[in-house]
């Protein structure tokens, strides 16, 4: 038997982390400003050590330089440097992780001040290769008597260590740009790269074009001067401020920069968290421009700083993903994956965090600040829905804070609604505009619906009767309530046998009733089962169309037209003319309860013209 230590060469791993390491290309310079932001801030901790008084007070910084001509980008810092034997340990032993050691070897001295170090694998410079063919490292270490060094590598298993340039603290990584990421040598492409992932990272951070350099200024000279341009990061994001300190103003000026959108926000949650785990951050409301538009928002993810990725649903409910939002989270890795959320501990507890925040802060407007909530509602209300329907535990702390617009412009919950009783039935509205007859039949006997016309509505109904405690829903048009008929007798034979004649369709079922509306002569009814059965057919299994629905054609004998017709059953001779009007009586009913088809236009347009015809007739008859 033969045992021995497996190796791994460089010539066989930098081609997987050129192709692999990373899902988008662009994180090389994520990673490389990332680096020397960690110099910078290792030499300040070490200053407040006392362990690099020698060092002096200027500002610390990172730079990138593009070099068209030259195909090289240059990111440069003012941070610890590294000797010759620091790069050999640093560097040249992949993923060897000298952010972990730093953080290991100072952790009973820096506490939770260690948190703004970034890095956490030795694989970050590595990512360089993936646009570069050629790479360089020119630094000179903090410590005092040191000699500047230099290390080139073309990406295979060589390099080449010898004495560097440098002449101040600090180090320069120069790539020279492969053919195939040519790309990157654009200014836009590289201002575009550090907008999105280094806005808000701690350590000044400057662009300049090599055509912006006296052409006597050679790499790493006068290091340690601040550039004379404005960073383009904000080193103090307003999420790391506590809310008592941050005004509206500061809140709305922040939500407009990072995410474009000039429409004020209607609220926010700023987070703030340090045990279990460290987390920091605003969840922003926004206002919906119409209620077609797409309803997914953005909750950016930072790490210390840096931001990682948008919309990580691992981290975040999916629910709040149709809000906006940064969200800081130090013990979250830069380049996580899937896996290793799922597998952390410290997630489910974020996002339960996260959840029970948002739903305190819903609760807490509902109860303090009605109006302004009820103002709100048309905004938020999908995504409150959306919550109840993704998340139970959403759902069982909202939900009293649940409120339901009504056809009469108020806002109530539903135990306003309910009142005493135990079982009760609410009726919504799907379309106001095609349901407006309902409606009146509703407001004229002083009852109340509720208005549901979100496509989320239908799975929140069904939530809704499942959880709910006694509510039962229905469409405004599936029944007659007892509360919209008279008191009278409804039935009437002759009337419903007149209408059974002349619309001659076995498919309709007709009823009689008094209406306290005499308005309307007629109104269809759709069962709110068999409509829900046919929906759900259409939406699972793709069909639909041939599901039968149980239509009924209810006649309001109140009516002065219905009453009329029903005069007319006993003279065969106007047959004609009562066939005409009860076929347009039922076309009317069909108008107020959906469009109606082609054909079925056709002839109402025809009948229309029929019926004017006759009345003008009748009038000359009678002149």
């Amino acid at each position: 038997m033969e045992k021995g230590n497996l190796s791994v060469s460089s010539e066989n791993i930098l081609p997987i982390i050129k192709k692999w390491l990373y899902s988008d290309v662009d994180i090389f310079l994520r990673e490389l400003i990332s680096n020397g932001n960690d110099a910078a801030n290792k030499l300040k901790k070490l200053k407040s050590l006392g362990e690099a008084d020698h060092v002096g007070d200027e500002d610390f910084y990172v730079k990138v330089t593009l070099d068209e001509a030259n195909k090289t980008i240059i990111i440069s810092d003012n941070g610890l440097g590294m000797s010759n034997d620091e790069i050999k340990k640093y560097i040249n032993q992949i993923a060897f992780s000298g952010a972990e050691e730093f953080m290991e070897k100072y952790k009973d001295r820096t506490g939770s001040e260690g948190s703004e170090i970034i890095g956490h694998f030795g694989l970050v410079f590595y990512s360089a290769f993936m646009v570069a063919d050629k790479v360089e490292i020119d630094s000179l270490s903090y410590r005092e008597g040191s000699s500047a060094a230099h290390w080139l590598s073309d990406g295979g298993s060589e390099y080449e260590l010898s004495a560097g340039s440098r002449q101040e603290r600090g180090t320069d990584i120069i790539l020279h740009v492969s053919e195939s990421s040519k790309e990157f040598l654009s200014e836009y492409r590289l201002k575009e790269i550090m907008r999105k992932y280094c806005s808000f990272m701690p350590v000044p951070i400057y662009f300049e074009k090599i055509t912006d350099i006296a052409p006597e200024k050679e790499y790493g000279e006068d290091s340690t001067k601040e550039p004379a341009q404005t960073p383009i990061n904000d080193m103090n994001p307003l999420w790391l401020k506590a809310a008592s300190e941050c005004t509206d103003d500061e809140y709305k000026e922040f939500y407009q920069k990072v995410f474009m959108d000039f429409e004020e926000p209607l609220f926010w949650i700023h987070l703030n968290m340090d045990y279990p785990f460290r987390l920091r951050g605003i969840l922003y409301f926004p206002r919906l421009k119409n209620r077609f538009e797409t309803m997914e928002g953005r909750i950016k993810l930072y790490c210390n700083q840096v931001f990682v990725a948008d919309n990580v649903k691992e981290v975040v409910p999916e629910f709040l993903l149709l809000l906006n939002g940064v969200m800081d989270c130090p013990d979250i890795p830069l380049n996580i994956s899937r896996s290793f959320l799922q597998n952390d501990s410290n997630v489910a507890k974020m996002s339960s965090y996260i959840t029970r925040k948002v739903a305190d802060k819903l609760n807490s407007l509902y109860k303090n600040d009605r109006e302004d909530y009820c103002k709100y509602w048309n905004d938020i209300h999908v995504f409150i829905k959306y919550g109840f329907v993704k998340n139970k535990d959403f759902y069982e702390k909202i939900t009293e804070s649940v409120i339901y617009k009504t056809i009469n412009d108020e806002y109530k919950n539903i135990e306003e609604i309910k009142g005493n009783e135990t079982e009760h039935t609410l009726y919504y509205v799907s379309d106001a505009a095609i349901q407006s007859q309902y409606i009146n039949l509703f407001k004229d006997a002083a009852q109340d619906a509720v208005v549901l016309d979100h496509p989320i509505d239908a799975a929140f109904i069904s939530y809704v009767e499942s959880y709910g405690g006694g509510v039962k829903f229905k469409r405004i048009d599936s029944d007659i309530s007892e509360a919209l008929k008279n008191d009278e007798k409804n039935e009437s034979t002759d009337i419903t046998e007149l209408f059974k004649e002349g619309l001659n369709n076995d498919k309709v079922t007709i009823e009689a009733m008094s209406l306290k509306n005499e308005d309307i002569p007629a109104v269809i009814v759709i069962s709110e089962q068999s409509r829900r059965m046919k929906e759900l057919s259409k939406m699972y299994a793709g069909g639909g169309a041939d599901f039968p629905l149980e239509e009924k054609l209810v006649l309001n004998t109140g009516n002065g037209l219905v009453k009329l017709l029903g005069s007319l059953r006993d003279k065969p001779e106007r047959k004609e003319e009562t066939d005409l009007i009860v076929n347009h009586i039922y076309d009317l009913a069909q108008i107020c309860q959906k469009p109606l088809e082609p054909a079925e236009m056709t002839k109402f347009v025809e009948r229309s013209n029929a019926i004017l015809s006759m009345l003008v007739k009748a009038n000359t008859n009678a002149d």
